[in-house]
């Protein structure tokens, strides 16, 4: 049996796993792992950051230092914006030991899964997107509940061991969250438009409301819960959000140019006054929604 072998057969339970990046995250996913393995390290870039981590309970250990957080662990997880997470992995692999399992928890992975790729033989690579978050950011909002009943997308490569991806999964049930293994061009295309587009659906109807009725004093008052529900992912971070799209621009753009069809498909018969056909198509819509969140 080769070192290699031995070293990803580990079971999380014995596992050493550093996080690097303790905003909303990987500050959440810290905090859920702890109990679950021997282990957890933190790496973020400032020492407040560090302190408030340990603070909390959030790590057994933190640092600021890369090299000194990744030594000799057996699960190092990228939770830093995607195009740092791309700038990191050419990195870090000469930093960690033989059969290291390496994950990330980009939203895009199509871009992290080719640059893993070029990762060293000894480590072994896996994509993983987990389908949660809050429209908060930083260490003081993380919550290590947020991965429970999640689903957690892992893309592993065609060098990633099963021993590897088991291990991978076993973390994720851990926290609480559901494996659900997706090809890293598929899992772009999905979420552009059950995710980034959202984002920018709601940033547009911040910006319309801004544009329009945001300087009548009254607006305020008669704000409702609709409103509210529908912008609520325009509070994002707006780093993490920029390396998102621009990382997955392609698809994003498709699925707003496809939006923006619907959109015009709408208004054209709300202008027209056509009520039986803006009734059978919003009531078609509706349908469709029950189906989709029965």
């Amino acid at each position: 049996m080769t070192q290699r072998t031995k070293r990803v057969r580990v079971r999380l339970s014995g596992a050493r796993v550093t996080i690097v990046g303790l905003g909303l995250m990987g500050g959440s996913l810290a905090g859920a792992l702890c109990g679950h393995c021997r282990t957890v390290i933190g790496v973020a870039r400032r020492a407040e950051t560090v302190e408030a981590a340990l603070a909390r309970g959030l790590v057994d250990q933190a640092t600021t230092e890369l090299a000194h957080g990744v030594s000799g662990s057996d699960i190092v997880i990228l939770a830093t914006p995607v195009r740092v997470i791309l700038r990191q992995l050419s990195e870090i692999g000469s930093l960690l030991q033989e059969g290291c399992l390496l994950m990330d928890l980009g939203s895009t992975k199509a871009q992290i899964v080719a640059e893993m790729q070029d990762l060293p033989p000894h480590v072994q690579p896996l994509g993983g997107h987990p389908m949660c978050g809050k429209e908060t950011s930083g260490i003081e909002a993380a919550d290590p509940t947020i991965y429970r009943g999640a689903t957690f997308i892992t893309s592993p490569l065609a060098r990633t061991s099963e021993a590897a991806l088991a291990l991978g999964h076993e973390l994720v049930r851990a926290v609480g969250a559901h494996p659900l293994v997706i090809d890293a061009a598929r899992q772009d295309y999905l979420v552009a438009t059950i995710s980034h587009l959202p984002y920018l659906l709601a940033c547009a109807l911040v910006s319309t409301a801004d544009a329009t009725t945001s300087a009548d004093p009254l607006v305020w008052k008669i704000i409702a819960g609709g409103f509210r529900d529908t912008s609520r992912v325009a509070g994002s971070d707006v780093t993490m959000m920029v390396d998102i799209l621009l990382t997955n621009r392609e698809k994003v753009t498709k699925a707003v140019n496809t939006c923006i069809e619907q959109m015009q498909r709408l208004v054209c018969l709300v202008e027209t006054g056509d009520k039986a056909s803006l009734r059978t198509a919003l009531s078609s819509i509706r349908r469709k929604r029950r189906e989709m969140f029965p």
